[in-house]
């Protein structure tokens, strides 16, 4: 099993465009082969000392059944289209592919 948390950096003013892209992406990619999970998160305020709280971030939390089945959605014709709709909305991306131990 392949566990993804994606860190997205969204321009300010933009969160709620790009969530709702987004979440119009969610029922295509849950069709794919190996997608076990595939939910978009927002910090929440906690006030807990070590929350380094990011108003304008989106965390994606994935699982897929393996890396190739992970490797195959990155090239998928709708992430392709998901891209190009978000691509002046992003400031900057981060990805930690990780396994279980």
């Amino acid at each position: 099993m392949i566990n993804v948390i994606a860190s997205i950096q969204i321009k300010e003013g933009h969160l709620s465009e790009f969530v709702e892209i987004f979440k119009s992406n969610i029922p295509k990619v849950l069709e794919e082969k190996g997608c076990i999970e595939y939910v978009p998160t927002i910090d929440v305020p906690t006030g807990l000392p070590p929350q380094e709280l990011n108003i304008n971030g989106v965390t994606i939390i994935e699982r897929w059944d393996s890396l190739e089945d992970l490797k195959a959605h990155l090239t998928a014709p709708h992430m392709l289209a998901y891209r190009e709709k978000t691509k002046t909305l992003v400031d900057k991306m981060s990805v930690k592919v990780l396994k279980e131990v």
